[in-house]
Parts: structure tokens; C-alpha cells; sequence
């Protein structure tokens, strides 16, 4: 699928032989206050899951794409959210797992691959995100393909037992 294929990366289905990318992933407690998460993952959730990764976005309500370079190392993961068919509309979130890849324009390239896809293929109107107050490289990131400021969460995501501000950020297909 070329809307999916970039310079450098390339965004794929989830494979069953993704389960222990995805295991490292969910489990790593450094990223758990971004993706929500409180428990870890089992490795025969992860399984479970990437057995029902096949159904339709329309179905689930959302897709988890995994970023992936061309010597085919998995990078990190991509997902569309919250899928609204009838309002046209979907979260996003993106995840470099490793430092080193981050500011090397991998997420960058992800994110518009994802937008494109996202209005050209699944006819959505906008697409959103949830980005904390403290993320500047999000902030940018989104920023820089067009999303744009439009609300403040205040004390939205509690964390090591005090809370965070987060903000709202939107991308209205033109």
C-alpha cells in the first residue's frame, strides 16, 4: 500500500511474531503514564490481542500500525483510537520505542503517513490527540503536521501522586 510507505519507514499490520516487541512495549512502566496504563501485560494477553488484531478498524474502533524501517526493525507502534465512523473522528498516538530513534524524523514521517491514510482511505474529518503540558517533542511533533492547540485538560493525569495538565490537540481534513 503506497499511502503507508515513506522515505525511511513504513507503517505495517501487527504480525504475530510482534509479540514480544509489543510485550517490551506495554511493560516498560517509563511510558505507562502516556499510554494509561497501571498493570502489566501478560504475554498471553498480548497473544490473545494480535489474534483479533485482523478485525476491521469499523469493528474494534481502532488500529495499531507498527513503524517499521526498511531493514525491517520494528521502530515503534502508531494507533488510531476511539474510532467514530459516525462523527468522523479518531484519536492518535505514536511511540519511538528507542531514544536513539527519536529526532530522526521516524515519528514524523509515521504521524503523516497516518494522517494521509487516515483522510484519503478512511474518509475521517479530523483526527485528535492527548499530549501532557511536559512533552515538548510531542507538542512539536503534532504541531509541526498541523494539529493544533485547541483545549487544556487541567490536573488530567495523576502521577507519582501529584497531576498534570494536558493538552488537546486537533486536525480538521481541509
Amino acid at each position: 500500500m503506497i499511502t503507508l510507505k515513506g522515505e525511511n519507514i513504513y507503517l505495517r499490520a501487527l504480525e504475530p511474531e510482534d509479540l514480544e516487541f509489543i510485550h517490551t512495549i506495554e511493560n516498560d512502566e517509563t511510558i505507562w503514564e502516556i499510554s494509561n496504563t497501571i498493570t502489566p501485560y501478560s504475554k498471553y494477553l498480548i497473544k490473545q490481542y494480535l489474534e483479533q488484531a485482523h478485525k476491521d478498524i469499523f469493528e474494534v474502533k481502532q488500529l495499531r500500525l507498527v513503524i517499521s524501517s526498511y531493514k525491517e526493525v520494528s521502530m515503534g507502534m502508531i494507533d488510531l483510537f476511539d474510532f467514530d465512523f459516525k462523527n468522523g473522528r479518531a484519536g492518535v498516538g505514536i511511540l519511538v520505542k528507542e531514544a536513539n530513534d527519536r529526532g530522526k524524523g521516524y515519528g514524523k514521517e509515521a504521524l503523516k503517513l497516518l494522517v494521509d491514510y487516515s483522510f484519503t482511505h478512511l474518509g475521517l474529518h479530523q483526527l485528535y490527540c492527548n499530549i501532557s503540558e511536559e512533552n515538548e517533542a510531542s507538542m512539536t511533533l503534532f504541531t509541526n503536521q498541523g494539529f493544533k492547540k485547541i483545549g487544556l485538560k487541567k490536573d488530567w493525569i495523576h502521577s507519582n501522586g501529584s497531576y498534570k495538565n494536558e493538552y488537546l490537540f486537533q486536525l480538521i481534513n481541509k
